[in-house]
């Protein structure tokens, strides 16, 4: 029998990425005019936690830093299945880069408590760093595993199956332990009828929303503010550029033999003159 019972997963509300945002003047994302979404990423960590539930048995404990808004996600991981959140806001953590984010979650995550596993997305899409995962790993002093496909318990030990370029290997870790999904797992299963149903009770009573839902501050984990939000943030952003619309033609050659149709693109695109440079 597996000893797997406590599992942590970290996720992030992040910019709907078919709306448009707006950016703030100093170059960061105005997430509060933002429409927002689940990190695409994170819905695979999510459904990776769900399914070693349902495998193992155990808790599943969903975490998130962000605007008070970010709650939103937290209810849809309940509506999942999962079973305890963890919201960290605090107006200390704006503008976190990936050193001042993995600090400000390691310590919710020794907040929180005892864990045997914890699933992180792949990347986020606002981001796209893949840096937070492993660097909470090295915080927490957890061996990880990044890009794993899948993963099972055998004799108390984890193993998952990385991928890597050309193939895969396979990685055996002793608990706890940090993972990174790769998005060519299982998508995120529909959420159950049970948890819609819990969901909506708790909208309608905050006690008991907030039995489920623990919203926590910098103060409540002990954090350093210093290494927190742009006070802690290496990583500055130092301009932000309005990508114009992109535009243009595009044309198809085919039905003529292969070198007619390489010398008519080398004409028509100029190329010729770049392969003499």
């Amino acid at each position: 029998m597996a000893n797997i019972k406590d599992i942590f997963v970290l996720i992030k509300q992040v910019p709907d990425q078919g709306a448009k945002a707006g950016i703030n003047p100093d170059g960061t994302i105005d997430r509060a005019k933002a429409k927002r979404m689940l990190n695409p990423f994170d819905r695979y960590a999510l459904q990776a936690a769900l399914h070693m539930k349902k495998k193992y048995g155990g808790n599943v404990t969903a975490i998130t830093m962000g605007p008070p808004l970010a709650v939103e996600i937290l209810l849809e991981a309940l509506e999942h299945g999962v079973d305890m959140c963890y919201l960290l806001t605090d107006k200390r953590l704006a503008a976190s880069d990936t050193l001042a984010t993995a600090y400000a979650l390691h310590k919710v995550i020794k907040h929180a408590g005892h864990f045997d596993l914890i699933f992180c997305g792949l990347q986020t899409t606002d981001g796209d760093t893949a840096q937070v995962g492993p660097q909470i790993a090295e915080r927490l002093n957890l061996s990880q595993a990044t890009y794993c496909e899948d993963f099972k318990i055998e004799e108390n030990k984890v193993i998952a199956k990385r991928v890597v370029e050309g193939g895969y290997e396979w990685i055996k870790m002793e608990p706890p332990a940090l993972i990174t999904v790769a998005n060519s797992y299982h998508p995120l299963e529909y959420k159950s009828l049970r948890g819609a149903r819990m969901v909506q009770q708790l909208l309608r009573n905050e006690s008991e929303k907030a039995k489920y839902i623990k919203t926590i501050n910098l103060d409540d984990i002990s954090a350093d503010p210093l290494k927190c939000g742009l006070k802690g943030s290496p990583t500055i952003v130092a301009r932000t550029d309005k990508v114009s619309e992109i535009g243009g033609n595009c044309k198809i050659y085919q039905g003529a033999p292969v070198e007619k149709m390489v010398h008519e693109l080398i004409v028509s695109t100029n190329v010729s003159e770049f392969l003499k440079t």
